[in-house]
């Protein structure tokens, strides 16, 4: 039937001498929308993302400095909490971080509606079980001298919701210490960096005994070992 309906538009639509064919390269044609985000030499951003699995309940926040530092935090919860009120728990969670490091200005992105829309005041919470988180983020607004909420899609915020799940998969280590994890960038492969080791046969007086011979400084020789040569010279003479 598809082939039979293309065949009958091609002979109702004749080429004539001003068909031109179609161009299929559609520039930028993975890119949804493009917002501007403009920067501010004082604001923080905060990203946050909990994640309700059979292995638990967890929450992700990161705060981000105005020059790009990271401040990654992860945490499991010992209680049950459905979907939304998980998410309360990681936006709390970050914005006590901030707190914690002082931060006036702050910028939060989450990629939970209706979290972002109850906080900027254009839903109702309805639902009593997140009424006192939405009083309690209101009391935490106050804490900061300017506080902004941005909706933001999933795949953007990746890292929390990363960190979130890093929360479940990792044994719980009671007591114990562990440092933020140190993401690393490596160009090269690992065999590129090994460097072999020469040999050294001559005695640790070798340049010593040559300078005193020949004057010479060896080639490879620096100016602060130049300048102990002259020192060692001198005090053998």
């Amino acid at each position: 039937m598809k082939a039979q309906a293309l065949a009958d538009h091609l002979a109702e639509n004749p080429v004539d001498d001003e068909y031109q064919t179609l161009s299929i390269y559609f520039p930028d044609e993975e890119v949804n929308s493009v917002e501007v985000i403009s920067e501010d030499a004082k604001t923080w951003k905060m990203l946050f993302d909990g994640a309700v699995n059979a292995k638990g309940v967890e929450i992700g926040a990161i705060l981000i400095s105005p020059t790009g530092q990271h401040y990654p935090a992860t945490a499991r919860l010992w209680f049950f909490c459905k979907n939304n009120t998980v998410e309360y728990e990681a936006c709390i969670m970050g914005m006590n971080m901030a707190i914690d490091l002082d931060v006036e200005e702050l910028l939060i992105m989450g990629d939970s509606d209706l979290i972002i829309r109850q906080t900027q005041g254009e839903w109702e919470t309805r639902d009593i079980k997140l009424t006192p988180y939405k009083q309690y983020v209101d009391d935490l607004n106050k804490r900061f001298k300017s506080v902004e909420f941005r909706y933001i899609p999933r795949f953007h915020n990746e890292l929390a919701d990363a960190l979130a799940t890093l929360a479940a998969m990792l044994p719980y280590p009671g007591n114990v210490h562990i440092d933020p994890l140190e993401i690393q960038i490596r160009e090269r492969h690992g065999y590129c960096n090994t460097i072999e080791v020469e040999p050294d046969v001559q005695p640790w007086y070798h340049d010593i005994k040559r300078f005193l011979k020949t004057k010479e400084y060896p080639q490879q020789a620096s100016g602060d070992q130049k300048r102990t040569i002259r020192r060692l010279a001198a005090v053998s003479s």
